[in-house]
C-alpha cells in the first residue's frame, strides 16, 4: 500500500496532537487495525470510520475534483 494525501493528513495530524496509534484508535471509536491501514493508505475502507478519525482534527470526508490526466 503506498500513502495518499488522507493517509499522510491523518499520520500528520495524529503527531501534532502527539497522540500514539493505540490513542488516537480510542479517542476516535476505531479498531487500531482500522487506523493503521487508513495510515497505510488502504484503498477500501469504511467511509464512517474514516470521517470518525477525521472529526478528531475538525474535519471530514468530502467531494474533491480530479484534475485531468
Amino acid at each position: 500500500m503506498t500513502q495518499n494525501k488522507l493517509s499522510l493528513f491523518v499520520k500528520q495530524e495524529r503527531k501534532k496532537l502527539g497522540l500514539s496509534q493505540v490513542q488516537c484508535a480510542i479517542y476516535a471509536g476505531v479498531g487500531l487495525a482500522f487506523l493503521r491501514s487508513l495510515e497505510q493508505g488502504k484503498t477500501s475502507l469504511k467511509m464512517d470510520n474514516v470521517n470518525k478519525v477525521l472529526r478528531l482534527f475538525g474535519a471530514e470526508l468530502g467531494p474533491v475534483k480530479v484534475q485531468d490526466r
